[in-house]
């Protein structure tokens, strides 16, 4: 099917565009009043993410409410401990909780890789967003950095310092490589069942990179995400590294198209560490977004200034905020699009 509108993938691939693409993490979800209209008819988060006609509408709705250059599968990316044997909650106003957490090289063994087919719902939601999207944008797919899944698995649930994850790291690191390894496993077959779903492209989520020491995460995150960026092939994949700002220089030879920034990593500087060969994607602060319209213009031309027209992807530097007002984040993407240097 063609694509009407494939700024972004073009953007990815380090083609000329007409202007600078736009999409938003977390596009699909609170600050939109027609996403919690669907959500009201459901009993919980997870409830929505695994039914896959839901999960397709809401999807959709940042295309045709924002107007953004591509739309993101609703999904979680718990899902993946949970295809390995290890289920997770969704607690209201507390997140995610896992009832059972690795403790033992037992925990890990009784773990299975997942296969795509483990993860049935969110492949059905691609195909249904695919068919519905009808070509008018790239369609998103996605996964959580094995790090970040790890801390989860280990750790229980969300949190500021995840020092029980970190403290598996220092006291079992041959454990900790056997499970980011099955992760990984995972990862990697679920991404690919994905693509054969019909994502367009690919981004992986670590958000968790910025509580590891550069060392750690050379070790114990970047060598995984690696192996998954040297694993997908088919179509452009970004890698998001929360907080990752020491490890810029490293993640510029990934074998990826895109490196997306948080805002507190200055443009010129990451463009320097990361080179010239990748596309970056960001990364204005989310809170930009509760100022006044006429800020909210000045500071987005800043950035996309800052960018420069060539490999650039339009993008906060983490997801929307639930209290945003739709209205301003509309004027955000309205003012990316209105744009051209």
């Amino acid at each position: 099917m063609t694509i009407k509108n494939d700024l972004i993938l073009r953007a990815a691939r380090g083609e000329k565009t007409e202007r600078t693409p736009v999409w938003l993490m977390r596009q699909a979800g609170r600050v939109l009043p027609e996403y919690r209209e669907v959500r009201s008819k459901m009993g919980g988060f997870k409830e929505l993410v695994e039914t896959p006609e839901f999960a397709c509408e809401v999807t959709i709705q940042p295309v045709d409410v924002l107007g953004v250059d591509a739309a993101i599968i609703f999904s979680d990316i718990l899902v993946i401990p949970e295809a390995m044997g290890l289920p997770y909650q969704m607690l209201e106003a507390k997140g995610p909780w896992f009832e059972k957490t690795i403790k033992t090289e037992n925990d890990i063994t009784q773990l299975r890789i997942a296969q795509s087919h483990d993860l049935h719902y969110v492949m059905d939601a691609i195909k249904l967003a695919k068919k519905e999207l009808n070509g008018r944008v790239p369609l998103i797919g996605f996964a959580g950095a094995p790090w970040t899944i790890f801390a989860y698995m280990i750790e229980g649930s969300g949190s500021k310092t995840f020092s029980k994850a970190k403290k598996f790291l220092y006291t079992q690191p041959e454990l900790s490589h056997q499970l980011l390894q099955k992760i990984t496993d995972s990862t990697i077959n679920y991404l690919k069942g994905q693509i054969t779903a019909g994502a367009d492209m690919l981004q992986l989520f670590d958000s968790w990179a910025g509580v590891l020491s550069h060392e750690q995460y050379k070790e114990f995150s970047l060598k995984y995400i690696s192996q998954i960026c040297d694993a997908i092939k088919d179509v452009p994949f970004t890698v998001f590294a929360k907080d990752a700002h020491s490890s810029r220089r490293e993640m510029g030879k990934l074998n990826c198209d895109t490196i997306g920034l948080d805002w507190t990593m200055d443009i010129p500087e990451s463009r320097e560490m990361i080179g010239s060969t990748k596309t970056l994607q960001g990364n204005m602060d989310p809170c930009l977004l509760y100022a006044s319209y006429a800020t909210i213009k000045s500071e987005t031309i800043k950035m996309l200034r800052a960018f420069g027209p060539d490999r650039h992807i339009a993008n906060l530097g983490h997801g929307l905020y639930p209290d945003l007002e739709k209205e301003k984040v509309k004027y955000f993407v309205d003012t990316i699009k209105e744009f051209r240097f």
